[in-house]
């Protein structure tokens, strides 16, 4: 997408000033019972050293020790545009085989990003299309899902639909699982895109049903605490009613390449360097989200 300058939208907390110690944000709490790494828009490709570079960085993020990754899209450099072969498509999706066999001892939980599934194929019938491809690539139960792990639950959430947006079918699937949770249920929701970002006046590519999900997320505040996100190469983060809306940097960055006149340093995405964050999840619903610039 094309990107524009960045302001501050009122109301809402600005992402930290970037520099190269780890940029923190979150409430602390004592009790720690989960570490959580988020990688997101990986965006890999075999070109240009990229997987090499990317498992680089991959060894940097486990020195942490996290009990498990999450995924947040954007794992191929990308398969949605026109005219991308079914051999182009593959290479990039062999590229990512190497890459997570460099965590095959961890369980990683991917989202679907916009540019990880193939359309532009000659028949719907062949087995690369489309978004189921996608989730047997990535291992994933289906395009969303659900999961707990401590006394956490995760809603992995896919907003590849008009206008990025859940649709009606999700929707009502988002509202039975929170519904379902006990009282207190200390719950995170990773979304490709982002629900509430600050960033969306610089670079859109935020949720158009953020209302609708506002509204849900309002209804079942006891629950939901924290929403990630990726999508935008940018670092911001928001609270409103209670929910930390986390939006993380990209570990490719500038898609892999050493930026443009707008870059502020090396491989940077505008102000924000590629990254990744450490999250940790505390039994009472706190949380902190550390973003860790690289290289």
């Amino acid at each position: 997408m094309k990107r524009r300058s960045f302001f501050e939208k009122a109301g809402m907390l600005a992402g930290s000033v970037l520099v190269s110690s780890p940029i923190l944000a979150g409430n602390k709490a004592s009790g720690s019972v989960l570490k959580v790494a988020h990688i997101t828009d990986v965006h890999i490709r075999p070109e240009e050293n990229v997987p090499v570079r990317a498992i680089e960085w991959l060894e940097k993020v486990k020195q942490h020790q996290p009990d498990f990754f999450l995924n947040g899209g954007d794992t191929i450099n990308d398969a949605a545009y026109q005219g991308v072969s079914r051999a182009r498509t593959l290479e990039q999706w062999q590229a990512w085989d190497q890459f997570r066999e460099k965590i095959s001892d961890y369980d990683v939980f991917s989202c679907i990003g916009n540019h990880d599934p193939w359309w532009d194929v000659p028949s719907k019938e062949d087995e690369m299309y489309g978004k189921p491809y996608v989730v047997k690539r990535l291992g994933i139960p289906s395009p969303y899902y659900s999961f707990d792990k401590g006394n956490w639950h995760f809603i992995i959430l896919d907003g590849n639909h008009e206008g990025i947006s859940l649709g009606v079918e999700q929707m009502k699937w988002l509202e039975n699982d929170l519904d379902s949770l006990a009282h207190g249920t200390p719950t995170l929701v990773m979304s490709h895109f982002p629900i509430t970002s600050i960033t969306n006046d610089l670079v859109g590519g935020q949720h158009k049903d953020h209302k609708e999900l506002k509204d849900l997320f309002f209804k079942h505040k006891d629950k939901v605490k924290v929403c990630l996100s990726g999508h935008q190469h940018l670092l911001d983060r928001a609270w409103y009613n209670g929910v930390h809306y986390f939006c993380n940097g990209s570990l490719s960055g500038f898609w892999w390449g050493d930026g443009d006149e707008q870059s502020a340093g090396k491989q940077y995405y505008l102000e924000t360097p590629p990254g990744y964050a450490i999250l940790e999840l505390f039994e009472n619903g706190d949380v902190t989200n550390t973003y860790y610039p690289l290289p």
